[in-house]
């Protein structure tokens, strides 16, 4: 993906609030590129030759753009955060940021949001913690604004699978994960759901569905269906089939921490 592709999103939602200042100082120049090409007569609406349906496609092709992209570097900028949080940049993590970039996005996706994420790494330090994590803060509810929760709860999941990457994830980056789904309108229990997506346990499985052993089945099977129609693949189809994909396997996991319940109730 080359650079103007990721400057592609803010075609859409991100033009300002603080992610697009934010990444008017990562990307520098290649930003302010970006903005004289949409501040053109042709992008303002004028008469430019094209036939109504070619000028409707085209607006359509750039919305769909600006959308995907402006997830994608949502996901960095709070990958970045989440990341830190603990003090430390593990390669894990890092890898894991690359590869889900590759295989949801192609090969030179991952290595421009290597480059972008490490560019934000060096803004937070120049920033220093506490102004960074209110930029971040900002930039969380410009996010909420703009994405429908279940756009919103791909991208926590992705965080989620972030700090897992080294093994284990620590309170510094569990209270990381809580404040920036707290920032986006998510609760606490988003986070500790998808903390125990991938456990085995009986226990795990009643986590993940945000209800306690002593539910009834009632219970159960509304906190189900409350699940399903969250995280249902096709509510984030809008930003491609890579990123639909990558929410099939977690709506999977959570139809395994179900059925692991429902054996063990007899349902």
């Amino acid at each position: 993906m080359a650079a103007g592709k990721w400057i592609g999103g803010f075609l859409g939602w991100m033009t300002g609030g603080a992610l697009g200042a934010l990444a008017g100082i990562v990307l520098g120049s290649l930003f302010d590129v970006a903005m004289d090409a949409v501040n053109t007569p042709g992008t303002q609406g004028t008469f430019d030759g094209k036939d109504p349906f070619g000028r409707q496609q085209e607006q359509q092709q750039r919305m769909y753009e600006g959308q995907r992209n402006s997830f994608m570097f949502s996901l960095l900028v709070l990958a970045s955060y989440i990341i830190r949080s603990d003090g430390r940049v593990m390669h894990s993590e890092m890898e894991l940021v690359r590869r889900f970039l590759g295989q949801n996005f192609g090969a030179a996706a991952a290595v421009q949001g290597d480059g972008i994420l490490r560019k934000l790494f060096e803004e937070q330090k120049r920033e220093g913690q506490q102004r960074f994590r209110q930029t971040v803060m900002q930039c969380c509810r410009q996010i909420a604004q703009n994405m429908d929760y279940s756009q919103r709860l791909q991208l926590l999941n992705f965080l989620v699978l972030t700090a897992q990457a080294d093994g284990s994830v620590t309170r510094d980056e569990v209270e990381a994960l809580r404040e920036t789904a707290s920032w986006m309108q998510m609760s606490a229990a988003d986070v500790d759901s998808m903390l125990n997506l991938r456990g085995g346990s009986l226990d795990d499985a009643y986590k993940v569905l945000g209800v306690s052993a002593s539910a009834t089945d009632d219970e159960l099977r509304k906190a189900y269906r409350k699940l399903a129609l969250e995280h249902h693949p096709d509510r984030v189809a809008a930003l491609g089939e890579d990123v639909r994909r990558a929410a099939e396997k977690k709506f999977q996991e959570i139809n395994h921490a179900k059925e692991r319940i429902w054996k063990a109730r007899g349902l």
